[in-house]
């Protein structure tokens, strides 16, 4: 991954194509733990970036986030994130000429009002009162405005935003995410973009980042038979843009690893044994009440849930 500009033909790109269960430009993106649908409800779990990850970070994690389900409280950092996305997806719903800056932090106090109908509980993280919203919106419009320092939004046409994907692997794991935007070219070329209101990664973490993006290169590639010319992350935090072109050998790749975590999340669920692992970010998880590295108690595990987790592979024939 490399931090270069933008390619000038997918600036340009202005020719939408179908997608698989392209979702409103106008709609919320779902939020909660683990696969939408929840036990019972008759859809097919699948495994998205975000739940493979969790597994990767700790096994217990994702077994209560995503087999348990259990209630999670949101962040100001994540709800931030929601809040930033909004806007820069609505962005988009203005002409060309009108993508401004400052039409862009029109747009918050209007995407920030949604938001706290939507989830009210955010107002309970603010114990400082309004002086302490004020900051948090002020460190939005920072966000908002450092995008526009990296790129210019009059003169790109995404052919798709907050685009539902899903699709099957050769071993028939179903997979499913969303993708931020995706801009297509005059020749079809793909770029996925995925904006972050965090801080790029070091180096070292750089794996990590790309892992997300194969991921979402490999259901692209899997549903319209061509692979995305570029993946490319947004980081506002600290303004940079990180790039990469993904090979087919790579996303082969991608995929023998991701069943590869699938056959330890199925190990795991049919021994009724998803461990912990201890790591830095133990400190900011959720869970420690349930964990037992921190003398929490965990619950039984879920029959149903288990059930419900299965479904994401089909059975081979």
């Amino acid at each position: 991954m490399t931090d270069t500009p933008a390619s000038p033909d997918l600036d340009s790109a202005q020719a939408p194509i179908p997608a698989v269960e392209a979702r409103s430009g106008s709609a919320p993106r779902p939020t909660g733990p683990g696969p939408r649908g929840g036990r019972g409800s008759g859809r097919r779990a699948a495994l998205s970036p975000s739940r493979a990850k969790d597994f990767m970070q700790c096994p217990l994690m994702f077994r209560l986030r995503t087999v348990d389900r259990l209630p999670e409280p949101g962040s100001l950092a994540t709800h931030k994130g929601t809040v930033v996305h909004a806007v820069l997806e609505r962005l988009y719903d203005l002409p060309a000429p009108r993508r401004s800056r400052e039409a862009a932090l029109e747009l918050l106090p209007g995407q920030w009002e949604a938001h706290r109908d939507k989830s009210p509980e955010v107002m309970e993280l603010f114990e400082g009162g309004p002086a302490q919203v004020e900051s948090w919106l002020e460190e939005a419009r920072t966000l908002i405005g450092t995008y526009f320092s990296l790129e210019n939004p009059t003169r790109l046409e995404p052919a798709e935003r907050e685009l539902f994907v899903q699709t099957e692997t050769s071993d028939g794991l179903l997979l499913r995410g969303f993708v931020d935007r995706l801009d297509v070219a005059p020749d079809g070329a793909m770029r996925v973009v995925d904006y972050k209101t965090g801080r790029s990664p070091h180096p070292r973490y750089m794996q990590d980042a790309l892992f997300q993006m194969r991921f979402y290169a490999l259901v692209l590639w899997r549903l319209r038979g061509r692979a995305p010319a570029r993946l490319q992350l947004i980081y506002l935090k600290d303004g940079r843009t990180l790039t990469h072109d993904p090979r087919i050998p790579e996303l082969e790749s991608a995929e023998a690893r991701i069943s590869r975590i699938w056959d330890e999340i199925e190990d795991c669920a049919r021994a009724g044994d998803f461990r912990p692992h201890r790591s830095r970010l133990c400190d900011w998880c959720a869970f420690q009440a349930q964990c037992p590295l921190f003398g929490g108690r965990t619950p039984p595990l879920p029959d149903d849930g288990v059930a419900q987790l299965l479904t994401a592979r089909r059975p081979a024939a």
